[in-house]
């Protein structure tokens, strides 16, 4: 796990690859290191958290044997002794690294469809003067680039980027981030930084960036449902799978535990490394002093009837905001999630225990478990679908919680429904809304995938969630997941994303998934068998943090700093009346507003710091 950076820039000083790396020093505290080509004008930088192999021969960047091929490398490969051996490669280290690199010499690019891991790669090639970028199917590994004019430059993190390069806001995305608290796709909020796409490699010659997909999802969905045709056959090979994952996410030369909330995606991928562990697995949950959202005493009592070696933080108001101040700079663009403050906190928790940690990211997405899959179902409803806005005039005159639901409802474009399911499930801006709010000149365009072709006919339940796996979960939560942990030098594996796992989950029969109100039917039947059912008979709740309280009180500062009047027209982004009512509405008691006003704070606090930046 590391942090890479390079360019090719026949304007740049050498300097400037050092100050990149500076930049990613979290995400590789144990060794830094860097090569040049004068006469390519180009630089590779690296920083490393030792994982595998812990000596200096596997430091980075690493060079083939007669020295034409160079690699910085992020991430796990975790089939790279049985891929040594399948392809009778002769290795000197034990590191992933010389692996991937030789495998890709012997076998080309095909060899990114054998790799079983998480990564983001970059290979430079002396003879041929290419560049090559690869990242892994699911996007798990960061990568961003900026391609301008003769130069190009990539980094895992965006700050190593803006460290170097002039750094300006798309106004073209302030919509897409108002409507998904993200930036979705290839796009980032700064201004011609992209995302490498994931599942793709790309060659970077001549001044031209041409990429192509080794993996995808859509190409990964049958023309049929799997053959498993009842619960036990599609049981066990489920269970099969994530054993098999799980166990090579548990292959490191330094110390390892879980995340473990006391949900069925955590709990099941803990209680397997405690099946496979002889040890005790190191156990991290976090929870919250306000009782609703605390969830530790659940992890509490699955990590005591696993036996695992359990660590425990209660979350307070203080805590999140000696947080807060860190979230710009370490997403280094507005990111509205506000789970990644208990994220933050849980990492920097378990960093003093263990340098690497599985989490049970994946299994909602997998299995149909948000319940924005039940308004998928309810509003492909015929008579909701002619009467929304009748339907949702009605709700309108109820308390907060039809109110919200009226926003659901009332959705304006069918083609939009998906993200409009996720954008309104998030408490986020619709698209009405964002028209109403921006200010003219200001695009309200969004632009996100979410009409697919596939070989198979979805169900609308199955829709939403294929609409999550492409963007909510590669362009939130993963991201979520690895700038928190990475802030602490830690590195999150994530075993339920394991290609093979979502290349079963796609085609496996909905009926296997949810049924009524029940759901994630078949992985909840996986993990009864660890733990007994009756530790999870309760609502889910999610990784949340009692933002709505926050906001009215300890931190209400952050409105009155930046969602005053001034700094609203000096950044000339969006309409004062518009923000003024919102506020309004807010503290009258409309609190279902909250996730709108934190999308404006983060928003301006951000843009006041480029302001800051730039002057």
């Amino acid at each position: 796990m590391c942090g890479i950076a390079g360019y090719i820039d026949p304007n740049a000083n050498k300097a400037i690859i050092k100050t990149m790396t500076d930049a990613l020093a979290h995400r590789g505290p144990d060794s830094d290191g860097s090569y040049f080509d004068d006469n390519s004008f180009l630089a590779l930088g690296h920083r490393r958290l030792s994982i595998l192999d812990l000596s200096t021969s596997a430091n980075q960047p690493f060079y083939s044997e007669d020295g034409r091929y160079i690699i910085v490398f992020n991430g796990e490969v975790y089939n790279y002794k049985i891929l040594a051996n399948k392809f009778a490669l002769d290795t000197k280290t034990t590191s992933d690294t010389e692996v991937i690199l030789k495998a890709y010499i012997k076998k080309g690019v095909q060899v990114f469809n054998e790799f079983n891991g998480m990564f983001a790669i970059a290979i430079w090639d002396t003879q041929e003067k290419y560049l090559l970028l690869a990242r892994d199917r699911m996007g798990i590994k960061p990568l961003y680039y900026r391609q301008q004019n003769d130069s190009f430059y990539f980094a895992s993190e965006v700050k190593a980027l803006t460290a170097v390069l002039p750094t300006e806001i798309d106004r073209d995305q302030i919509a897409s981030y108002l409507y998904l608290g993200y930036s979705p796709g290839k796009y980032s909020m700064v201004k011609d930084v992209f995302k490498f796409p994931a599942g793709h490699y790309g060659f970077y010659k001549d001044g031209q960036l041409k990429t192509e997909a080794f993996w995808s999802l859509t190409s990964k969905v049958n023309e049929t449902c799997s053959e498993y045709k009842n619960i036990q056959n599609a049981k066990k090979r489920l269970n099969e799978l994530l054993i098999n994952s799980v166990e090579k996410r548990m292959i490191s030369d330094v110390p390892l535990g879980t995340f473990l909330s006391g949900g069925i995606d955590s709990s099941t991928v803990t209680a397997i490394a405690q099946s496979i562990k002889q040890e005790r697995v190191k156990t991290f949950s976090i929870g919250f002093k306000e009782s609703k959202f605390n969830e530790a005493e659940y992890a509490r009592q699955v990590a005591q009837h696993l036996g695992t070696e359990h660590y425990e933080f209660m979350l307070t108001e203080d805590d999140a905001i000696e947080q807060i101040h860190n979230i710009l700079s370490v997403y280094d663009e507005p990111f509205a999630d506000s789970s990644t403050l208990p994220t933050m906190l849980v990492s920097e928790m378990a960093r003093k225990e263990v340098t690497v940690a599985l989490s049970g990211d994946g299994g909602d997405e997998l299995f149909l478990g948000y319940g924005m899959y039940n308004w998928a179902r309810r509003l492909n409803n015929p008579f909701i679908k002619t009467f929304r806005s009748p339907i949702a005039s009605m709700l309108n005159k109820g308390n907060n919680r039809f109110k919200r639901a009226a926003l659901v409802v009332n959705y304006q474009n069918h083609s939009r429904i998906k993200s409009h399911i996720y954008s309104q499930e998030q408490y986020y801006f619709s698209e009405h809304e964002i028209k109403e709010l921006l200010q003219p000149g200001i695009s309200t365009t969004i632009e996100i995938e979410e009409n697919y072709q596939l070989n198979r006919e979805f169900n609308v339940a199955e829709m939403q969630a294929f609409f999550d796996l492409n963007n909510y979960l590669k362009d939130d939560l993963l991201v979520k997941v690895d700038k928190a942990s990475m802030l602490h030098s830690l590195e999150v594996r994530v075993p339920i994303l394991d290609h093979n796992v979502v290349e079963f989950a796609l085609n496996l029969d909905p009926k296997f998934k949810t049924k009524g109100k029940e759901n994630k039917i078949l992985l909840k039947e996986v993990l009864y068998d660890y733990v007994p059912k009756k530790y999870f008979a309760r609502p889910k709740w999610g990784f949340g943090v009692p933002l709505i309280q926050w906001l009215q009180t300890k931190l209400r500062y952050l409105i009155d700093d930046y969602l005053n009047d001034d700094i609203i027209l000096n950044s000339n982004l969006v309409d004062l009346n518009t923000v003024k009512q919102l506020k309004s509405r807010f503290f009258a008691g409309e609190d279902y507003l909250y996730n709108r006003i934190w999308l404006l704070i983060l928003l301006h606090k951000w843009y006041k710091s480029l302001a800051i930046k730039n002057t």
